[in-house]
Protein backbone atom coordinates (compact mmCIF):
# COMPACT_ATOMS: atom_id res chain seq x y z
CA UNK A 1 0.00 0.00 0.00
CA UNK A 2 1.41 3.28 -0.88
CA UNK A 3 1.18 6.32 1.68
CA UNK A 4 -0.33 9.36 1.18
CA UNK A 5 2.13 11.45 3.40
CA UNK A 6 5.90 12.01 3.36
CA UNK A 7 7.66 12.87 6.06
CA UNK A 8 10.47 15.15 6.38
CA UNK A 9 12.56 15.83 9.06
CA UNK A 10 13.20 19.48 10.37
CA UNK A 11 15.53 21.49 13.33
CA UNK A 12 14.27 23.96 15.03
CA UNK A 13 16.06 26.12 17.39
CA UNK A 14 14.57 24.98 21.03
CA UNK A 15 13.08 28.27 22.10
CA UNK A 16 11.30 27.99 18.46
CA UNK A 17 10.44 24.16 18.65
CA UNK A 18 8.20 25.57 22.19
CA UNK A 19 6.75 28.12 20.27
CA UNK A 20 5.20 25.73 17.80
CA UNK A 21 4.52 22.96 20.63
CA UNK A 22 2.66 25.89 22.57
CA UNK A 23 0.72 27.08 19.65
CA UNK A 24 -0.33 23.72 17.94
CA UNK A 25 -1.43 22.71 21.95
CA UNK A 26 -3.40 26.31 22.52
CA UNK A 27 -5.31 25.68 19.16
CA UNK A 28 -5.89 21.54 19.44
CA UNK A 29 -4.11 20.82 16.18
CA UNK A 30 -0.77 19.03 15.49
CA UNK A 31 2.48 20.22 14.55
CA UNK A 32 2.10 18.79 11.25
CA UNK A 33 -0.99 20.59 10.47
CA UNK A 34 0.84 24.08 11.55
CA UNK A 35 3.37 23.20 9.35
CA UNK A 36 1.30 22.51 6.29
CA UNK A 37 -0.34 25.99 6.91
CA UNK A 38 2.73 27.56 6.90
CA UNK A 39 3.82 25.83 3.68
CA UNK A 40 0.40 26.76 2.27
CA UNK A 41 0.69 30.72 3.42
CA UNK A 42 4.63 31.12 2.23
CA UNK A 43 3.28 29.11 -1.11
CA UNK A 44 0.06 31.62 -1.32
CA UNK A 45 2.55 34.72 -0.57
CA UNK A 46 5.26 33.14 -3.80
CA UNK A 47 2.39 33.08 -6.24
CA UNK A 48 1.22 36.61 -5.35
CA UNK A 49 5.08 37.96 -5.57
CA UNK A 50 4.93 36.81 -8.32
CA UNK A 51 2.15 37.88 -9.99
CA UNK A 52 2.80 41.28 -8.65
CA UNK A 53 6.08 41.57 -10.34
CA UNK A 54 4.76 40.18 -13.61
CA UNK A 55 2.23 43.12 -13.14
CA UNK A 56 4.89 45.77 -12.50
CA UNK A 57 6.75 44.48 -15.41
CA UNK A 58 3.46 44.72 -17.98
CA UNK A 59 2.56 48.27 -16.35
CA UNK A 60 6.30 49.16 -17.30
CA UNK A 61 5.87 47.99 -20.94
CA UNK A 62 2.44 49.58 -20.82
CA UNK A 63 0.09 46.93 -20.39
CA UNK A 64 -2.69 47.46 -18.23
CA UNK A 65 -2.82 43.71 -16.88
CA UNK A 66 -0.66 40.44 -17.75
CA UNK A 67 0.27 39.60 -21.57
CA UNK A 68 -0.89 36.37 -22.62
CA UNK A 69 2.97 35.29 -22.00
CA UNK A 70 2.56 36.17 -18.59
CA UNK A 71 -0.13 34.00 -17.86
CA UNK A 72 1.51 31.06 -20.06
CA UNK A 73 4.66 31.73 -18.06
CA UNK A 74 2.59 32.28 -14.47
CA UNK A 75 0.45 28.70 -15.35
CA UNK A 76 3.38 26.65 -16.43
CA UNK A 77 5.30 28.37 -13.27
CA UNK A 78 2.40 27.45 -10.72
CA UNK A 79 1.89 23.70 -12.16
CA UNK A 80 5.42 22.92 -12.11
CA UNK A 81 4.74 23.91 -8.26
CA UNK A 82 1.89 21.77 -7.64
CA UNK A 83 3.67 18.63 -9.10
CA UNK A 84 6.75 18.82 -6.90
CA UNK A 85 4.58 18.67 -3.70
Amino acid sequence: MERTTKQFTISLPPELAQQVTAIAKAESRTVSELFREAFRTYRAGRVRTLLNASQQTGRRKGHMGYTPDDVERLIHESRQEEERQ
